[in-house]
């Protein structure tokens, strides 16, 4: 007989891993299959509540405003300022003006006063036209600048704060501060998932660096239920930690644990409307038993020819990292899931100092994967549904940072919101397109200018929605990723 003590320690979870050892386990799962418990593990369908209204709440896949022009989204999400003036915006007036002031009227709008101070430095890197469409792009980048004819490539992208963790929230959410929403989950949210046995929002990080600036909040759903909210993967190993269980045990018994578990769940659930978090928590147990097999084979390349992993650069030093997760990224969207978010190492494109040394090193370990990543969705006709999306929060300033006497040989360049450069691939958008511009310096946008909401707005537009009425109530009011911003789809970049 147990000790009284023992059984007020037992829980309901130790029961339900104890209860199938020996004879119990067997007589549990004969008993549950007698009653039809013991069959097929409960559907997301068999776990949702009675309360209708909480019923909304899920990933099962949902209907956009219009036809879409992309169904899933891939986010190169390259934070830390990648440098416009030497990536994609080429200045001959930054290499005429080398080494002079920058003119006052130019960066009058600066927030700080940092930000008009120094010499201005010319790129150290050359420039080469691409493609039919003659778009310009760095010798740093030479397996882009032959995807350019795929590319709608923005100059004139501008954000509203100089600092990493606010310009990032501006980039992730549309507000400057925590607590909102991120993109992704809401695209999570009005798309739902065409894969039930994976998440709709998953994120790929390095796994040998530390997380991005702002850190878990780069993927959270803020006041969007938490089952919107970004899971973050792992590229080799077990996709999940604690994914895999323990021990072995026969199905039925497996099933049976399942089956009985969400019932209970739905009891205590029944008696609990309205708890997001509580629904979310149940939903992503439930994924949790369907991932276990899923998710392994997703994520695992070795499936792939030698052929493709050579395509995007796996097996290399420098881009084994990267390039395996934008396979997976590919992988991903093959099976249905909507957004998938990579994060390159650290801020590598962070280039304070040695942007001579230090910025060819994160091209290097980008640049193939990149390109791999669009010509492999193109030659399996997944880059028509698939909007492609490369930029960080901000650019650099053309203007050198810790230059020295040495012609600016450790001379790197600082944060520059003003101005900067990023660029679309696929679903919708319009290949072989240069839209916008910065003054003749490369400080600021000033043609066809696109703000962060503006970018939001047209993201949501290819995937079918009108981003004023993608909602979610909240205290009466109706929250949207562009907030209540003056937004406008960016027609010019539309194919």
């Amino acid at each position: 007989m147990m000790h009284p003590t023992a059984i007020e320690r037992l829980t309901r979870r130790r029961f339900f891993d104890k209860v199938s050892d020996g004879i119990c386990g067997a007589a549990l799962a004969y008993l549950l299959q007698e009653s039809g418990l013991g069959g097929t593990p409960p559907t997301a369908e068999a776990g949702q509540p009675a309360s209708a209204d909480a019923a909304t709440f899920d990933l099962t896949p949902k209907q956009p405003h219009v036809a879409p022009r992309a169904t899933a989204v891939i986010h190169l999400c390259m934070q830390g300022g990648p440098s416009q003036v030497d990536l994609f915006d080429p200045k001959p007036a930054l290499t005429k003006h080398h080494g002079n002031p920058p003119p006052r009227e130019l960066t009058e709008n600066a927030v700080f006063e940092n930000d008009r101070t120094g010499a201005l430095m010319r790129s150290p890197f050359q420039f080469n036209q691409h493609g039919q469409c003659g778009a310009w792009v760095s010798e740093l980048l030479p397996n882009i600048g032959r995807e350019v004819d795929s590319l709608a490539i923005v100059r004139s992208m501008y954000n509203v704060h100089p600092n990493h963790e606010p310009a990032v929230y501006k980039l992730q959410s549309g507000q400057t501060f925590p607590g909102h929403p991120t993109f992704g989950s809401w695209i999570a949210y009005g798309l739902g998932s065409e894969n039930q046995n994976l998440p709709a929002y998953v994120v790929l990080a390095d796994p040998t660096a530390r997380l991005p600036v702002n850190g878990v909040e780069n993927w959270m759903s803020g006041y969007l239920p938490p089952l919107y909210q970004g899971t973050p993967m792992r590229p080799t190993g077990s996709p999940l930690l604690n994914l895999q269980p323990d021990y072995d045990e026969p199905s039925p018994v497996t099933n049976a644990k399942r089956a009985l578990i969400a019932r209970l769940d739905r009891a205590h659930r029944n008696r609990r409307p309205r708890q997001p978090v509580l629904d979310a928590r149940m939903r992503n147990y439930e994924m949790a038993a369907r991932m276990q097999l899923e998710a392994t084979q997703t994520l695992d390349v070795s499936q792939e020819t030698p052929g493709t992993l050579s395509l995007y650069g796996i097996g290399a030093k420098d881009t084994d990292s990267f390039g395996r997760r934008c396979l997976l990224a590919r992988r991903m969207v093959e099976r249905g899931v909507r957004f998938i978010q990579l994060f390159p190492r650290g801020q590598a494109w962070d280039n304070h100092s040695k942007i001579r040394s230090s910025l060819p090193g994160i091209c290097k370990q980008t640049d193939k994967p990149i390109a791999g990543l669009i010509r492999d969705l193109r030659q399996r006709g997944l880059l028509d549904s698939t909007l492609v999306l490369w930029g960080g929060e901000f650019g650099r300033l053309p203007i050198a940072q810790g230059s020295s006497a040495s012609g600016y040989r450790n001379a790197g360049r600082d944060h520059g919101p003003y101005g900067f450069t990023s660029w679309m691939a696929g679903g919708g958008a319009k290949g072989g397109t240069v839209y916008g511009s910065t003054d003749e310096l490369g400080y600021a946008a000033v043609e066809n200018r696109v703000s962060i909401q503006d970018w939001h707005a047209t993201i949501l537009h290819l995937l079918g929605f009108q981003h004023k009425s993608l909602t979610f109530e909240r205290n009466g009011l109706d929250e949207r990723l562009t907030h209540q911003f003056d937004s406008q789809v960016v027609t010019g970049i539309l194919a």
